[in-house]
């Protein structure tokens, strides 16, 4: 027995990026590696901050219908992105992103194109987190999808595709079981040259639909 559950989203940019800026720039891994990007250029109204407590700028830029947005945590060149991830929590996401925090002004921004497409095995994770008895004979109870008494998961498969160009962002994803105030300066510039954070939120329920990082072209 198989269970999926699957979600689908593509948005538009309520400003989108002009093809013809788009241009070839060194996309830095670490201090000693580089990568050559798509990098896409607009300069436009967008909401952002600075979070002292990681060191990183936020940015949000809002797709077509204002109802999501894709919300970028970007550590200042040379704070290393773990220790970030390390600090995040879902909570102090809420505050950092919190209106009244982020102030609307005119930015650079340098985003790259990107394309990310993975799998995972949650099985062990989901053990981790307290989930156990549903993978073992005789503990899992799965009675109200079937009688049959003895049916556990042998396995638990997630897998994620997300896509950002100059129109949006299209993404996917498939399970199968088998703050500071900001401080800024007259046009700022939000350069993503180096590895981040991005998370697709929907702004009323300030829920996050996907989120993950983007590291290594």
């Amino acid at each position: 027995m198989v269970l999926v559950n699957a979600i689908y989203f593509k948005g538009r940019w309520s400003e989108e990026f002009d093809k013809e800026n788009t241009m070839e720039m060194p996309f830095k891994i670490n201090k000693k590696e580089q990568r050559p990007v798509q990098m896409m250029f607009q300069e436009s109204r967008f909401h952002l901050t600075y979070v002292e407590e990681v060191r990183a700028q936020v940015l949000e830029m809002p797709y077509a219908d204002l109802e999501l947005s894709l919300v970028i945590l970007l550590p200042d060149d040379g704070v290393d992105l773990d220790s970030v991830e390390k600090t995040l929590t879902f909570e102090k996401f809420l505050t950092w992103t919190q209106p009244r925090r982020m102030t609307k002004t005119n930015v650079e921004v340098f985003l790259p194109k990107f394309k990310l497409e993975e799998d995972y095995d949650m099985g062990p994770v989901l053990q981790y987190l307290g989930m156990a008895d549903a993978f073992q004979a005789g503990r899992a109870d799965f009675s109200a999808l079937s009688p049959e008494p003895e049916l556990c998961l042998s396995k638990f498969v997630h897998k994620s595709f997300v896509e950002v160009n100059e129109e949006g962002t299209e993404a996917a994803a498939a399970s199968a079981a088998v703050i500071a105030e900001c401080c800024l300066v007259d046009e700022p510039r939000f350069c993503a040259d180096h590895p981040f954070l991005f998370f697709i939120r929907h702004n009323k329920a300030s829920s996050l639909l996907f989120c993950g990082r983007f590291c290594r072209p």
